[in-house]
């Protein structure tokens, strides 16, 4: 993973190519109730690409771990099918190596970076990873909604091209990014976020979330731009969880505080030089006693952050929930929204802005998502809904 320093680089000096993330998840603890074990098992996610490039590089992470994780063989593959598939193009695949060595132990709390491969990348495709691991292995690491299907089979399955029947699951286990090198002019964005970021009621196997949109619309105009969706369902920007898996709370799958991971997960990139938050949703809903005040304080303090690396920040203001539960809807939290609103809207803080609230608010009836854009909760907005925020950011903004 890249350093905060080198994340933070603006200026296109380099007279050679650049490393950029194509793809990224959050990772979190696992709670006791949802912990999985492995053993003489791979298993194949598949990975969407937003930038196109060659030598990919994967990071892997036991970060939630309490135990060393050995991985004994993994492998990269471009994907064939569409949907549920985990198959992949005969010929395409290579095998990942770290260090040089074909099998890793990442200990608990660690994470590790592939060797590059020797392999191109296009852009918005998908590539299956393989990872094989020969021990009992508690999966202690994961990004809990992946909004799409991967599996897990028996055996060492890392050069099998063909499907394979085994064990379905919507999470990521243990990986976090990949990155490729482009060309020099190439930047990621970073996009940090709840359930509203990572996709949460968009259709699975479809890469319907808003930053997959955003990407293509920036791959329709030949703007070599990374999205790295760091969003993770029920985020908080001010408060989360981060004990080891064994130790994780019932929610642990929310995630650090989006204050406590922003470095981790936005300023970690390799190649970040812009960052959109759409955060603070969760607060209202869980802590009654939460104050505008604070969530602007917290704002403030990933701007302060993010431009102190030297990426440009982007705020996103929170949709409407006028017809959601009432954990959500209350006058109390329709005050403290519009407060946060107005103020990323109107206080210069923030280097630009998208308003995503009005770009799915119900003319009229401004409280409430239109219904054409609602998933049927009253808060999260479904494949339409998504597509009108991707529709919402000025591509401008990243040139």
């Amino acid at each position: 993973m890249g350093t905060p320093g080198e994340a933070g680089q603006r200026d296109s000096i380099a007279r050679v190519p650049a490393r950029v993330g194509t793809w990224a998840a959050a990772p979190t603890a696992v709670p006791a109730d949802k912990i999985l074990t492995l053993t003489a098992q791979t298993v194949r996610q598949v990975v969407h690409t937003s930038v196109g490039g060659d030598l990919p590089r994967l990071t892997l992470s036991n970060e939630y771990g309490a135990e060393p994780v050995r991985i004994g063989a993994a492998g990269l593959a471009v994907r064939s099918g569409t949907g549920k598939s985990c198959d992949t193009v005969p010929g395409s695949g290579r095998p990942l190596t770290f260090d040089g060595a074909t099998e890793v132990v990442i200990p608990p709390g660690a994470t590790v970076t592939s060797d590059h491969v020797d392999m191109i990348v296009e852009a918005g495709s998908d590539l299956v990873i393989s990872l094989y691991v020969p021990d009992r292995t508690v999966v202690g690491t994961v990004s809990p909604r992946s909004k799409q299907s991967n599996l897990i089979v028996g055996g060492d399955a890392t050069e099998i091209d063909g499907p394979g029947t085994g064990k379905r699951v919507t999470r990521y286990l243990w990986i976090t990014g990949l990155s490729v090198r482009t060309v020099r002019s190439a930047a990621a964005i970073a996009a940090i976020g709840d359930s509203i970021t990572c996709g949460t009621e968009t259709t699975d196997n479809t890469n319907h979330r808003w930053p997959d949109l955003l990407a293509a619309r920036f791959r329709v105009e030949r703007i070599p731009r990374g999205l790295l969706n760091v969003g993770l369902s029920g985020n908080r920007l001010l408060f989360g969880y981060e004990d080891r898996t064994g130790q994780a709370a019932e929610q642990a799958s929310i995630g650090p505080a989006g204050l406590r991971r922003f470095e981790r997960d936005v300023l970690g990139q390799p190649g970040v030089r812009y960052v959109v938050t759409l955060l603070g949703v969760n607060d209202l809903a869980n802590n009654p006693l939460v104050t505008p005040a604070q969530l602007i304080a917290g704002h403030r303090e990933l701007i302060l952050r993010a431009k102190s690396a030297g990426l440009l920040v982007v705020g996103g203001t929170l949709l409407p929930f006028g017809t959601a539960s009432a954990k959500y809807n209350n006058p109390a939290n329709q005050i403290k929204r519009h407060t946060l609103n107005t103020w990323i809207r109107a206080s210069g803080e923030y280097d630009a802005v998208v308003d995503f609230d009005a770009a799915v608010r119900d003319p009229a009836a401004p409280e409430q998502m239109q219904a054409r854009y609602d998933s049927g909760d009253g808060l999260h907005p479904n494949d339409l809904g998504t597509a009108a925020l991707a529709t919402a950011v000025p591509l401008e903004l990243f040139v």
